[in-house]
Parts: C-alpha cells; sequence; structure tokens
C-alpha cells in the first residue's frame, strides 16, 4: 500500500512530505527512529481514523478515568461549586438556560467545534461569554487536550451600547415614584453610583457622620469603597434609618425584581434605553465632566488602577473626596 507520507533528511533534520499534495512539514528531529514513529503514526491517522480515536481514548483513560464519562453539564456543576455569593447565583442562572441543553449530555471528548458553533448561532451575549469560561475552565482542568476553537475563531463578543440616566430622567423618575424607599435608593444610585446590590444593602453603621464618609464592600470583588460625602448625600442619608438595613424591603428582593421595578416605572415615562446600572454610568460621566480624578473615580466605581493597587498592597484605604465639591468647583470655575 502507498503511504501517503514519506520521510527525507536535509540539513541533519527529518521531514515528511504529502505525496498528495507535495507539502514538506519538519520533524523537528535529528533521531531516525524518531522520526520513523512520528511518520508512521501520520500514515495511520489517515488509513484507519476512527480506529485511531479510539485508540486516542484508551490514552486518554490511562490519564483521567472519567474522561469518557465527563459531560458539559460535569463542567457547568463544578464551576457553580467554586463561585461564592452572587457569583454563584449569576453562574446558576447561566447554567440552567436553554442556550446549553444541547450540551448538557453531550461527552466532553466527543465535541466538535460545530457543537459549540450551533450553540453560539443568533446567541445573546451573555451565552458566548459563559460558554467561552466554560470551554477554558474545562481546557485548564486537562478535561480537554486541546482548544475545541481557537481563541481567535470565536465569534466576538459585541455588547449593546449601553448609556448613562441623565439628570432630568433621574428627576423625573424621582416625582413619579411614590414609594418612599424606591425613590430614597434611586437617589443614592444618583450620588454614590454604585451597584445596585451593594447600595441596596447599605447600612447604617456604614456611615461615619463625623468623617463624614460611607463606606461598603463591592460583593463582585470584595474590595472596599470609601467615599466623602457632600452636603446632598449628607442630608440624603440622614432622611434614612438609622440603624440597620438602609433599605430593609429592597435588600431583600432579587437583583432581577430591583430591575423589573425600575423598568416599569421608566417605561411608564417613556424613557428608554436605561437600567438601574445606567447610574454608574452617569456618576462616572459626572466625574468627568467636573474634573474628578481618574485614579478617584476608579475606586469608587470599582475598577482597579496601578494607583489602587499600591495602596492596598500596603493595606491602605484611599479616602476618595466628595464628588459635589468637585462639581462645585467645577461651577464656580466658570462663572
Amino acid at each position: 500500500m502507498n503511504q501517503q507520507f514519506i520521510l527525507f533528511r536535509r540539513a541533519g533534520v527529518f521531514y515528511c512530505e504529502d505525496t498528495r499534495t507535495g507539502k514538506q512539514t519538519s520533524l523537528r528531529t535529528k533521531d531516525r527512529a524518531e522520526a520513523q514513529t512520528l511518520l508512521h503514526a501520520r500514515n495511520e491517522a489517515t488509513r484507519q481514523p476512527h480506529l485511531n480515536r479510539q485508540i486516542a481514548r484508551a490514552y486518554w483513560m490511562g490519564t483521567d478515568a472519567l474522561a469518557t464519562a465527563r459531560t458539559w453539564q460535569h463542567v457547568m456543576d463544578e464551576m457553580i461549586r467554586l463561585k461564592t455569593g452572587a457569583n454563584r447565583d449569576r453562574w446558576r442562572v447561566a447554567a440552567n438556560s436553554k442556550a446549553f441543553d444541547p450540551l448538557r449530555r453531550l461527552l466532553l471528548i466527543e465535541t466538535q467545534a460545530e457543537h459549540l458553533l450551533r450553540v453560539l448561532e443568533g446567541c445573546k451575549v451573555s451565552t458566548n461569554v459563559f460558554l467561552r469560561r466554560l470551554h477554558n475552565f474545562a481546557l485548564d482542568m486537562n478535561w480537554l487536550p486541546c482548544s475545541i476553537i481557537p481563541r481567535r475563531q470565536w465569534p466576538p463578543v459585541r455588547f449593546r451600547e449601553k448609556r448613562a440616566i441623565t439628570l432630568e430622567e433621574h428627576q423625573r423618575i424621582l416625582t413619579a415614584e411614590r414609594n418612599p424607599e424606591r425613590r430614597a435608593f434611586y437617589d443614592v444610585c444618583w450620588h454614590l453610583g454604585g451597584s445596585q446590590g451593594d447600595l441596596a444593602r447599605l447600612r447604617a453603621e456604614d456611615i461615619d457622620w463625623e468623617n463624614r464618609t460611607v463606606s461598603f464592600f463591592r460583593r463582585k470583588t470584595g474590595s472596599v469603597t470609601l467615599q466623602h460625602m457632600g452636603p446632598e448625600s449628607m442630608r440624603l442619608l440622614a432622611d434614612l434609618p438609622g440603624e440597620g438595613l438602609l433599605f430593609p424591603y429592597l435588600a431583600g428582593v432579587r437583583t432581577n425584581d430591583r430591575s423589573t421595578e425600575f423598568y416599569q416605572r421608566c417605561k411608564q415615562l417613556g424613557i428608554t434605553g436605561v437600567s438601574l446600572h445606567s447610574y454608574r454610568y452617569a456618576w462616572a460621566e459626572r466625574a468627568k465632566s467636573a474634573g474628578y480624578p481618574e485614579r478617584f473615580a476608579q475606586e469608587a466605581l470599582g475598577h482597579n488602577s496601578k494607583a489602587v493597587h499600591r495602596a492596598y498592597a500596603r493595606r491602605a484605604l484611599v479616602k476618595l473626596p466628595s464628588l459635589e465639591e468637585y462639581e462645585a468647583r467645577a461651577a464656580s470655575a466658570t462663572t
């Protein structure tokens, strides 16, 4: 039987040549016995691909006893088990998505690129993001012998354009909102710019009235945000409960429920393209317009910078000046 690949040597290094295409490939060895073994493997792979797959599975089982039983559902379960807090809840919701149903019982070692690409067809951004993470997790855990889809071949993640809520929209929402707790919550989001989950769980004990600061842990990252309060922020927080949770009802509801209530209010007012997360964008835009230093804004919003890395390496907290003071200073400079 004619062999598809033949062996030859050039400058002491062995090469193989595909007799069908004429393509020559270096075997990267000067040892004849090793070169013969590599050549034999290439020829065998072209003659009996199905048998070679079974042989590869047998070798793989020798190093991992669960290789022939591990499914994508197992990968999802392990990802959820390793997460904590809000991240675990987020992964539970993602793992229950119907988009992943075709993969749940599919064995990892039998997964082809086409299987993942079919899931990604017409999917939401979150499906693309979470599937990438599942694939990379399985790869890092050596549950996959190699990447199923090369990094550069994944469909690009295209997020929808997000915008900040404007002051006029915020004031309209406050005017229309009859529930005092929700109205105060939206106002706190405007002044502090924190994520809705962090601010909904603010406690009276987080406020230092003497030093005029408010501090809280970011649930997503575990970092501490410490902000100086301006006059308006102090008046707003002074009207809230003096002990325990500042927003008892909102602290106990699901994130989706808080978002739905806000969405319904915006829909009633004809405000589109915003969510509770838009308050963070608004805070950032206000900070930039007022000349607020970027490193302070990054720390306030929970994003790390080199300056913050150095501060936390010394176990120091960055005390942020009030955004209201910077806005007032910017306004006075223009008059």
